[in-house]
């Protein structure tokens, strides 16, 4: 949810004091249509990883610009977030909903039917921008449909539907485009989007509940732009690596630097005048945590995200697999994440944060093999070899993002819920395209100096370790706190579970 974002039931009741929550005839059925969209737009940033060297190879791209595909709608996702929430709040949820939908379809359409890489990319920024918009909706729409009975089971659903679609999108990419032979088969991976974004618009027009605007509140508009320029500067010259944006572009990170450094003192001067920050410093001074579970989640993210990207490129450019044996490989990671996250929502509750502990450890061993495996072991054998890799290091990616979330909110009052769940997934989605950014271009450097591809995705995977390692460390960190000053009480499900 949006930090700019705040709800609950009785602020719900009081813009619709025709319905109460979770009074609506309809509600199961509209929580599936906000499912089915949530899936979709999640799914986006993984399911395009497969299709990237058919995409290069039929635009004729620079490996640069390709990139931008992923890193440029996961950038522009985590930048919309921070407006998206207060403009549901303002103009109604159903009514941003319904608009972010049609604009993510009628985008998805205009990426699928774009004939050069540069409208791909445009199309793509703005595909982004959508689903940033609709995202924040679906966790609000839960709280104004759902009485605090069945809270809990929708938020459930919700969270299964956010870890099941992350997980599979390198698969279901692999499928599409092989049912979609041809040339420009991986435009059908974008054009899937059309008659399922038409069919949930459809259904939402007819089920979502109509609310009220609420009272228009303060926009961070400065800090909005502080931000996103901060964080492009930083990543321009990342994204263009390969192409010598390292050396051009070095200029940029002193002043991305500068830029971040701008928004957090204009953080503190918007919260010193009594208004609505952005980002509220008082998360990550005064609640316990917060800051060490906000800071694992955006490096993390560098490198869960980044190794998708590397793992497609290696297996169809360097190893000759199509798009669907590409996606197929990295089953054991996906099999073993889902099958974890089962069963984490009942462990973190006793385990607490030594269950990301225990997670991140099992993720840098399963890919610190990978990575060596695929190094050492020729050829396709080493696909044969990784399994047992990929699925500890799977397994243990399933005992990392959801409880994280519970742990990082668990000291957050319920008045800062909204803040603090938008500020949490803002840093998730502002490392995705960071890691989606790094570890391709480190891919694509290491095999033009020294042409040997076994030897670039093993340092690539490398590099996503390094940033596993520094949530590793934080964990760690946050988990002698909890020794030292004794065990909480975790939130409840309806609290942070929309949050993930």
């Amino acid at each position: 949810m949006s930090p700019l974002f705040r709800t609950d039931a009785r602020t719900d009741a009081r813009q619709d004091p025709g319905q109460g929550p979770g009074q609506d005839p309809n509600r199961w059925r509209a929580l599936w249509v906000t499912l089915v969209a949530g899936f979709m737009i999640l799914l986006d940033v993984t399911i395009v990883s497969v299709a990237l060297p058919s995409m290069a190879r039929d635009l004729g791209a620079k490996p640069s610009s390709v990139q931008w595909v992923v890193s440029g709608y996961a950038l522009t996702f985590a930048l919309a977030l921070v407006v998206a929430g207060r403009l549901g709040d303002a103009v109604g949820r159903r009514r941003i909903f319904l608009v972010a939908l049609a604009a993510f379809v009628v985008c998805s359409a205009a990426v699928g039917a774009a004939p050069t890489i540069g409208l791909v990319v445009a199309a793509r920024l703005a595909q982004g921008v959508s689903a940033g918009f609709l995202a924040p909706q679906n966790s609000a729409l839960i709280q104004q449909l759902f009485a605090d009975a069945e809270r809990p089971r929708a938020f459930g659903l919700f969270s299964a539907t956010v870890g099941i679609s992350s997980a599979v999108g390198p698969i279901t990419g692999g499928v599409i485009l092989a049912l979609a032979t041809g040339t420009d088969g991986w435009r059908w991976i974008f054009y899937v989007n059309v008659p399922i974004g038409a069919a949930a618009l459809l259904l939402g027009r007819r089920l979502l509940p109509r609310s009220a605007p609420g009272v228009r509140g303060h926009l961070d508009l400065v800090g909005v732009g502080l931000l996103g320029a901060g964080v492009l500067a930083l990543m321009l010259p990342l994204v263009e690596a390969d192409s010598g944006g390292l050396r051009r572009m070095a200029w940029l990170f002193p002043v991305g630097a500068l830029l971040l450094w701008g928004f957090a003192r204009w953080e503190r001067r918007v919260r010193a005048r009594g208004l609505e920050p952005l980002l509220d410093p008082q998360l990550l001074r005064g609640v316990r945590g917060y800051a060490a579970g906000a800071g694992l989640a955006t490096v993390y993210f560098v490198g869960f995200s980044g190794i998708w990207l590397v793992f497609a490129l290696y297996f169809q450019d360097a190893l000759g697999y199509s798009p669907l044996e590409s996606g197929l490989a990295v089953t054991p990671f996906a099999f073993g994440s889902a099958a974890a996250a089962v069963v984490a929502s009942r462990l973190v509750r006793r385990l607490g944060r030594l269950l990301t502990v225990l997670g991140l450890v099992a993720v840098t061993a399963g890919l610190t093999a990978t990575a060596l495996l695929l190094w050492l072991v020729p050829g396709s054998t080493a696909i044969w070899a990784v399994v047992p890799a990929l699925l500890v290091s799977g397994i243990g990616s399933g005992f990392v993002i959801s409880p994280n979330v519970t742990m990082t909110l668990r000291e957050v009052p319920v008045s800062m819920a909204g803040v603090a769940g938008g500020a949490l997934q803002t840093g998730q989605r502002l490392g995705g395209a960071v890691g989606t950014a790094v570890l391709p271009g480190l891919y694509y450097l290491l095999r033009g100096a020294h042409g040997s591809a076994s030897a670039a995705v093993a340092a690539s995977v490398g590099a996503g370790i390094i940033a596993i390692l520094a949530a590793l460390l934080l964990a760690v960190a946050d988990w002698r706190i909890d020794r030292r000053q004794g065990p909480r009480e975790l939130p409840s499900p309806e609290h942070h579970a929309h949050l993930g």
